[in-house]
């Protein structure tokens, strides 16, 4: 009998960017502590900076959640009046929108959180004015994240899906893949969609194929528990 296999469904995974949902990684603390009293950030400005996938993001939704903020992206940093937080502010290309909006929030007396993944002071800022306050401003380093931060949010963002993953392969993959939360994320949506695909578990062998671009070492990957090959996978 010919094996069905699961077509596989374009459901979107939204992450949860609750305060609860939040996994603090190396250095997270500072942050937090600083998060929670804007009223004493200098100039009433603040700037969460760290590599993709340390957690910025979702800071600035909880953040925006509880004050009562706008979360803006880069593109369209234009004042709506009231707190605001900026995402991916470095790569803000209308400097004069993202000055006007620094300077209109320090009039009114509302607070302004920034995030990017470097500091103010490494930003390619053209107008002078603008790098000034940029300059002025605190900012707050996450962190990289150090071998147990990676995995616990392994194993969180599998639960999130709903993958059982065995330990085994889970210790497997974290020997191989590149040591960044961004990684860890991007591995877990991939091995659900090829899960999905596949309509089998997730295998050591099903990852190594999945994740076959990301990984550094295939070689002792189990040939009986090969992944099923053919048309339909994805």
């Amino acid at each position: 009998m010919t094996a069905v296999r699961q077509l596989a469904l374009p459901f979107v995974h939204a992450p949860g960017f609750t305060a609860a949902d939040f996994l603090p990684g190396p250095g997270a603390g500072a942050a937090l502590a600083w998060l929670a009293r804007p009223a004493g950030w200098p100039a009433g400005r603040l700037v969460l900076w760290g590599e993709a996938g340390a957690g910025k993001t979702h800071l600035l939704h909880v953040w925006a959640g509880q004050h009562r903020a706008t979360l803006l992206p880069a593109a369209t940093p234009h004042w709506p009046c009231g707190p605001v937080a900026v995402d991916d502010a470095d790569l803000a290309t209308d400097e004069h929108a993202l000055l006007h909006l620094l300077n209109a929030a320090a009039e009114a007396c509302h607070p302004v959180l920034l995030a990017a993944q470097a500091p103010p002071a490494r930003w390619s800022t053209r107008l002078p004015d603008l790098a000034s306050r940029l300059r002025a401003t605190t900012a707050v380093e996450l962190r990289a994240a150090d071998d147990a931060f990676l995995r616990t949010l392994l194993a969180r963002l599998l639960s999130d899906r709903q993958l059982v993953v065995p330990d085994a392969v889970q210790d497997w993959l974290l020997a191989r893949l590149p040591r960044t939360a961004a990684t860890m994320r991007e591995a877990a949506a991939r091995l659900d969609r090829a899960a999905l695909a596949a309509g089998t578990p997730v295998t050591r062998a099903l990852a190594a194929a999945a994740l076959a671009d990301l990984i550094h070492d295939t070689s002792d990957t189990d040939a009986a528990d090969a992944w099923p090959s053919g048309p339909g996978l994805f």
